[in-house]
C-alpha cells in the first residue's frame, strides 16, 4: 500500500493546504483512499489515546500550533513519536481543512485499519455477535457499534457492500468504540454459511417475524443477531439462514424504528442476564 504520508518518525510543522503530506491525508475523506492505504483519520484526543491504548498502530498525529506547550498534547505526541509516528504540528486553517469542519478537534490522528478474520471467529457459551446486512447511514453504524460495545458484544460482522466502518462520520459517531469492538467483512453467501454453521441462536429481525424479541432463550449457547439493511430489510437468502426470525412489537402510527435503535433495544435484551444495575457485566 502507497503512501506519500511522511515517513515514520519525524516531527514537521505545516501551514500550507499545498503541501503534499497534507494533500494525502485530505483524502483520507474518500473510501477509495482509505482502502489503498489502508488507513483512515480519527479525530479528537480521546479517541487517539483510545486507539493507542487498544494497540491500534498510528502513522501520524496532528495537532494544532495552539496545543504547543499543552502537557497532555505534548506528552502524547511523545508516546506517539517513540511508536515511529509523524508528529504534524499544523495552522489552524489546515487543521480546519483537513477535518472539513469549523472548531475542529485540536488533535487528529491517521490509524492502521484493523479487521477480523471471519475464519478466527469462535464464540463462547455467552457470547453476542451482531451482524448488519448493508447499513448505509454512517451515523448508524457508528451508533451501532457505540452501543455493541457498551452492551458487552463481541463484536460487528458487515455483510455485503455496507457503509465504511472507518469513514470519518462513522468514527466519530463510534466515539472511541470502533478501536474496541472487532469488525469483520462477508458477502452474502459467505455469511449465509457462517451463520449455518453457527454453534448457537441466529436471531434475525423481519417484519414477518412471528416470535416477540423478549421472549427467546438467549442464554442457551451465543447469539448472533442480524438486523436487515434501513430500507429494504432483510433478504431472502440471509433470514433463512436465521434459527429465528423476531419482531419489535409497536404501537404508535411509525411503520418502523431507526437501525441503531432497534439494534440496540434488541442487544440489549439478549444481554439482559449478563448486564448489572451499574453496567458492569458478569
Amino acid at each position: 500500500m502507497s503512501s506519500s504520508i511522511a515517513a515514520p518518525g519525524r516531527v514537521k510543522e505545516v501551514t500550507s493546504l499545498a503541501n503534499p503530506i497534507i494533500k494525502d491525508i485530505r483524502l483520507l475523506e474518500k473510501k477509495r483512499h482509505r482502502d489503498e492505504t489502508g488507513t483512515f483519520l480519527a479525530e479528537g484526543m480521546k479517541l487517539v489515546i483510545d486507539a493507542i491504548e487498544n494497540g491500534w498502530d498510528i502513522r501520524t498525529l496532528i495537532y494544532a500550533k495552539a496545543g504547543k506547550g499543552n502537557e497532555q498534547i505534548e506528552a502524547l505526541a511523545a508516546r506517539c513519536l517513540a511508536k515511529g509516528a509523524d508528529i504534524l504540528i499544523v495552522s489552524e486553517k489546515v487543521l480546519g481543512a483537513i477535518a472539513r469542519r469549523d472548531n475542529p478537534q485540536m488533535v487528529m490522528g491517521v490509524f492502521e485499519q484493523r479487521w477480523t478474520d471471519p475464519a478466527s471467529i469462535s464464540p463462547d457459551e455467552k457470547d453476542v455477535w451482531v451482524a448488519l446486512d448493508r447499513v448505509r447511514d454512517p451515523g448508524n453504524l457508528g451508533t451501532i457499534i457505540r452501543t455493541a460495545d457498551a452492551a458487552g458484544a463481541k463484536g460487528i460482522i458487515l455483510v455485503g457492500q455496507t457503509t465504511d466502518a472507518f469513514a470519518t462520520e462513522t468514527v466519530r459517531a463510534t466515539m472511541g468504540s470502533v478501536f474496541a469492538v472487532p469488525l469483520a467483512r462477508m458477502d452474502e453467501a459467505e455469511f449465509s454459511t457462517f451463520a449455518k454453521n453457527w454453534p448457537g441462536m441466529v436471531a434475525g429481525t423481519h417484519l414477518k417475524g412471528a416470535i416477540d424479541y423478549r421472549k427467546p432463550d438467549y442464554d442457551a449457547g451465543p447469539v448472533l443477531l442480524l438486523m436487515g439493511n434501513e430500507q429494504a430489510g432483510l433478504p431472502d437468502i440471509l433470514s433463512e439462514a436465521c434459527s429465528i426470525l423476531i419482531k419489535i412489537p409497536q404501537a404508535g402510527r411509525a411503520d418502523s424504528l431507526n437501525l441503531a435503535i432497534a439494534t440496540g433495544i434488541c442487544l440489549y435484551e439478549i444481554r439482559r442476564s449478563a448486564l448489572t444495575f451499574d453496567g458492569a457485566s458478569e
